[in-house]
């Protein structure tokens, strides 16, 4: 075997320098994501502005261009990041083999711990403020935030003939419920305690799929009626 010459080492270190320097890019990718949701958090998206940003982050503006393009694009990267972190803490949620109620509860502290997030908030937020803007990737991710529920839906629900409207109705209402009150969250100056917002969601859910509710398991009224 060759010996390797001096100009082996050499070629190895533009290698080293590139791993370095992509893994320096994706901190400061990172950390201008976080900045962005801090700001959106306390400050509100109208002061999210691109230069407000990058004055936060501790960066140019050509920082930001030459990672997210422009602003639109760093906003989408927000939301990506957001429902990324969603995705992964939905899966993980446990649902306990054990009475109805303690499953029920379970799930629902979960998926709002998973929605309540600062990143979550401020992704929907970015979501709400630029509604009228939104592209399809936008839409994908919002789309995907309610089959993660709709999934949780499923767990609780697990097998029956019913079973998939019933985990769609406790899906869609999961979805609806904690979407309003992140939103409230959201408007609100200060933080709101929802314990009793989500304790009745608990005991509307558990008495849906106990059959105790007068709508009946399985049954599904139509705007026009029953």
């Amino acid at each position: 075997m060759t010996p390797a010459g001096p100009g082996a080492g050499a070629r190895a270190r533009p290698t080293r320098n590139a791993a370095r320097a992509q893994a320096r890019g994706e901190r400061t990718r990172a950390a201008i994501i976080d900045e962005t949701v801090r700001c959106i958090e306390e400050e509100g998206f109208a002061a999210a502005s691109a230069s407000h940003i990058a004055e936060r982050a501790g960066v140019t503006w050509g920082v930001i261009q030459y990672h997210f393009g422009d602003r639109p694009g760093l906003l989408a990267a927000v939301v990506a990041d957001s429902y990324e972190r969603f995705r992964r803490a939905i899966e993980g949620v446990p649902v306990p083999e054990v009475g109805s109620h303690r499953r029920v509860e379970s799930v629902v502290e979960a998926a709002w711990a998973a929605f309540s997030t600062p990143e979550s908030l401020a992704s929907l937020e970015v979501l709400v403020a630029t509604r009228a803007d939104r592209g399809g990737a936008d839409r994908a991710e919002l789309e995907a935030m309610g089959r993660g529920m709709r999934r949780l839906g499923a767990a609780l629900v697990g097998d029956g003939s019913d079973g998939d409207v019933r985990a769609a109705v406790v899906g869609e209402v999961l979805w609806a419920t904690l979407r309003g009150l992140a939103m409230t969250q959201m408007l609100s100056a200060g933080p709101i305690d929802t314990t009793r917002e989500r304790q009745v969601l608990v005991e509307l859910i558990r008495a849906y799929l106990d059959g105790t509710l007068p709508l009946g398991p399985g049954r599904v009224t139509s705007p026009d009626g029953p």
